[in-house]
């Protein structure tokens, strides 16, 4: 076609010409909240296995992602001792003491009246009261010990990593919510991108149909649409990793440019939903060094009640006989391990707010090399980029077949 018969055209159809670039730039917008929601949803395989159907990438590579996720965490961002050696003994008695006096209490009467009752029935109360609060005064040196051992070996008895992966694999939704919530800016920054990316091509994609009327233009540039403006939106989230500067234009990776927020939201939602003072307790205790954490319990507890039981030794005879302190050393140390949770809970707040594992990991975040930084987000996009940007492709290609009925 000549020019005038271009402008001809174009003058006797400019609704449907100036709608072109704008259903490019909705179809762009389209195509990227589609690839969006193909992230994170849904969090079950949707339809026959293996092949028809859909799962979000993120939700379908879990696992991979949750492991990611804890050996950054184990390896970068915080260590057991680092947490441990920051809990203060005297504060922690401070804490748990009254709780701690009254459990001990309990269980010096309990162990000694189911192990000896005639004996022990037997005794004055001022009697009884005397051994109780002998063993009560060995308190504030048993958690001395305990924390001193904690410390120590808290590299051999807290397992970061296990926690992690624990609390992650407990609750599928947490590393979908993990990821989304880190995320969001990049996820709405490739939507916008669709938009001004997608009206850019659109102009092309006019220019090109008014010029030859080709069938094949339309389906053809929606399919480009749809791919190229997905990929270079994912693109855009991580590159350049460094600033740099094009044509006057600063320009460096969303995800990169946002480290200090990213860093902060992470260290807040892992403080609050993973390294909670309830699962590193869970985890001393059932974790991977849970039986080296009970025997190390069992030692200091049976030590401790020993040295009381000498400046009562009169007492202590008279109770339990010559041969029964090793019995109720043994008895005591195993009651110490039932309630040594519910008594370490006392001191949640504190620990809480001395560890400040938020702020710990954020400051560690800050630290870490550009490449390891974008590790944290990167492997959700990476294994199945493609078939996000495959989708946008199709997407495009059948938008680009109904604009071409609707202008024959």
């Amino acid at each position: 076609m000549d020019t005038q018969a271009i402008l001809a055209d174009v003058g006797s159809h400019w609704v449907v010409y100036a709608s072109m670039p704008v259903i490019a730039a909705v179809l762009g917008y389209i195509t990227k909240r589609v690839a969006i929601e193909m992230m994170f949803r849904p969090l079950e395989f949707v339809g026959i296995r293996p092949f028809l159907g859909w799962q979000g990438v993120v939700p379908r590579n879990a696992e991979r992602m949750i492991r990611i996720s804890a050996g950054l965490l184990t390896q970068r961002l915080i260590t057991p001792s680092a947490l441990v050696n920051r809990l203060d003994p005297d504060e922690v008695l401070r804490e748990i003491e009254k709780p701690l006096l009254r459990t001990v209490d309990s269980v010096t009467r309990d162990v000694i009246r189911q192990r000896y009752p005639q004996l022990w029935e037997s005794l004055p109360a001022i009697s009884r009261d005397l051994i109780v609060k002998q063993v009560q005064a060995g308190v504030p040196r048993l958690v001395h010990r305990l924390l001193a051992e904690l410390r120590a070996h808290a590299d051999e008895l807290l397992d970061v990593e296990h926690i992690a992966v624990t609390t992650l694999r407990r609750d599928p939704k947490l590393i979908v919510r993990l990821m989304k919530d880190i995320s969001r800016p990049e996820m709405a920054f490739i939507a916008r991108c669709g938009i001004y990316s997608g009206f850019l091509l659109g102009l092309v994609q006019t220019a090109v149909w008014a010029a030859t009327h080709e069938p094949i233009v339309l389906p053809l540039f929606g399919a480009v649409i749809g791919l190229s403006t997905d990929w270079l939106a994912i693109k855009l989230v991580f590159f350049p990793r460094e600033p740099r500067t094009v044509l006057g234009f600063r320009i460096q990776g969303i995800f990169q440019r946002r480290r200090d927020e990213v860093a902060r939201q992470y260290g807040d939602l892992l403080a609050s939903e993973v390294m909670t003072v309830p699962n590193v307790l869970d985890a001393l205790l059932t974790g991977p060094g849970a039986e080296r954490m009970a025997k190390l319990v069992r030692r200091v507890v049976r030590r401790t009640v020993a040295e009381q039981a000498v400046l009562v030794r009169p007492l202590v005879s008279l109770t339990v006989g010559p041969t029964g302190l090793p019995d109720l050393q043994d008895a005591a140390a195993d009651r110490a391990v039932e309630h040594l949770v519910d008594a370490a809970r006392q001191a949640g707040g504190y620990a809480t707010r001395t560890m400040d594992v938020a702020n710990t990991i954020a400051h560690k975040m800050r630290r870490l090399s550009r490449v390891e930084y974008e590790g944290l987000l990167r492997p959700a996009f990476r294994q199945d980029e493609w078939k996000l940007i495959t989708v946008g492709a199709v997407i495009g290609l059948l938008v680009g077949e109904l604009q071409l009925l609707l202008v024959h």
